[in-house]
C-alpha cells in the first residue's frame, strides 16, 4: 500500500508536457499502425473477406474510445450539467458529431484504402488553413501576419503534393490534372473537420468537454455504422466479433485509444493550449516516420516537395501562434473544449 502511494505521488510530478509528447507520437503513427493492421487482415482472409478491414478498425477503436471516454468523463454527466445546454448546444453537438465524429474519420479511413499514409497525412494538413480562413470570414476573427504566411504556405504545399503525385490506378482528371482519389478523400476529410471546428468555436464555449467527447463519440459511432451498411451491405460488419480482428484491436486499443487518450489528458490537464498546439504540430514528422518504418514507405518528389513546404507553413504559423498571449491559457482541468478542439486541428487525424 505504501509503494502504491509513493508511486501515485510520482505521477503529477511528470511535466505535462512529457505526456503530450508520449500522445503524440502514439497518435503520429495511428495512420501507418491502422494501414499495417489491413495488410494483416488481408493476409489472412475469412472467406473472400478481410476481418480487419477498416471500417472494423474504426468501428471497433470507436467503440473502445467510448469505454475510455465514460471511464475519464461519466461525472460530467449529470443532470444538472444537461440541463444547462440548451437546444442550440445540442443541435451544435450533433452537427459536430455528424461532421468531425462520422464523416470525417470514415472519409479518412477509405483514403488509407486508397492512396499512400504520407498523402493522407500531408493533405490532413488542409485542415488547419481552412479554418483559419472560415474564422477570418466568418467569425472574424483576428490572425496574425504570420499564421496568415503559415496557413498560405501550408495550403500551397497541399496543392503541391496533391497536382504531383505520380500516375496511378485510382486517379480521376479534374481541369486537365489527374487527381487521386484517395487525396480527393483526405481534402473532403479536412473540410468536414474544419466545418466541425468552426461550428465548435460557435458553440463550445460552455459545453464540459466530458459531454462533448462523449456524445460526439457515440453519436458518431453510431451515424458511421448505418452510412456504412447503407453504402456496403448488411455484411459490412460480420466479422465484427472476429477473435482474429479482436486479437489485434485489443493492441490498437491499448496503445493507440487507451494509453494514447490516457497521456493526452493527462498531458491536457498541466499544459498550455499553446504548449498542446506546439508539440501536435509534430504529428506529421512522426506519422512520415512511421510510415517509413513500418510499412516500408518512403517519401515520393511530390511529398517532398510538398512535404517542405507544409513544414515552413507549421513553423510560420507556429510563430504567430507564441506570439498571442491570448493562447497561452491553462487547460482548466479536463474542461477546456474549444481549446481541446482547437489543440485537435492542428494534429490531424489521432486514429479514432
Amino acid at each position: 500500500m505504501t509503494r502504491y502511494r509513493r508511486t501515485h505521488r510520482l505521477i503529477p510530478r511528470i511535466p505535462g508536457q512529457i505526456y503530450l509528447w508520449l500522445a503524440m507520437l502514439i497518435f503520429g503513427t495511428s495512420s501507418a499502425v491502422t494501414r499495417k493492421l489491413t495488410q494483416i487482415g488481408a493476409q489472412n482472409f475469412m472467406g473472400d473477406r478481410n476481418p480487419i478491414s477498416l471500417c472494423n478498425v474504426l468501428f471497433v477503436g470507436n467503440l473502445c474510445a467510448l469505454i475510455i471516454f465514460i471511464a475519464i468523463y461519466w461525472r460530467q454527466w449529470n443532470l444538472r450539467a444537461l440541463k444547462q445546454l440548451s437546444r442550440k448546444d445540442w443541435y451544435c453537438l450533433v452537427a459536430i458529431a455528424i461532421l468531425s465524429g462520422a464523416l470525417a474519420p470514415g472519409l479518412i479511413f477509405q483514403a488509407l484504402a486508397l492512396t499512400q499514409v504520407n498523402n493522407v497525412i500531408l493533405v490532413g494538413r488542409l485542415e488547419p488553413p481552412l479554418t483559419l480562413a472560415l474564422s477570418l470570414w466568418l467569425l472574424k476573427e483576428r490572425v496574425n501576419l504570420w499564421e496568415v504566411m503559415g496557413a498560405i504556405a501550408a495550403f500551397v504545399g497541399v496543392i503541391l503534393t496533391i497536382i504531383l503525385q505520380p500516375p496511378g490506378q485510382t486517379m480521376m482528371n479534374m481541369g486537365g490534372f489527374s487527381v487521386g482519389i484517395g487525396e480527393i478523400l483526405a481534402a473532403a476529410a479536412a473540410v468536414a473537420s474544419g466545418a466541425s471546428t468552426i461550428i465548435g468555436k460557435r458553440s463550445l464555449a460552455k459545453i464540459p468537454l466530458g459531454i462533448y467527447s462523449i456524445f460526439r463519440t457515440a453519436l458518431g459511432t453510431l451515424i458511421f455504422f448505418f452510412i456504412a451498411l447503407e453504402l456496403y451491405g448488411s455484411n459490412h460488419f460480420m466479422d465484427v466479433f472476429s477473435p482474429f480482428l479482436w486479437q489485434w484491436m485489443f493492441v490498437y486499443a491499448a496503445v493507440i485509444v487507451v494509453l494514447g487518450q490516457f497521456f493526452w489528458s493527462m498531458g491536457l490537464r498541466a499544459s498550455t493550449v499553446s504548449m498542446a498546439s506546439l508539440i501536435g504540430s509534430f504529428s506529421p514528422i512522426v506519422g512520415i516516420l512511421a510510415a517509413y518504418f513500418i510499412l516500408g514507405e518512403a517519401p515520393t518528389f511530390a511529398q517532398y516537395v510538398g512535404g517542405s513546404v507544409i513544414l515552413t507553413g507549421v513553423l510560420l504559423s507556429q510563430i504567430g501562434k507564441r506570439q498571442e498571449t491570448s493562447r497561452t491559457t491553462v487547460f482548466s482541468g479536463m474542461d477546456s473544449t474549444q481549446g481541446e478542439q482547437e489543440v485537435e486541428t492542428g494534429m490531424g487525424f489521432k486514429g479514432m
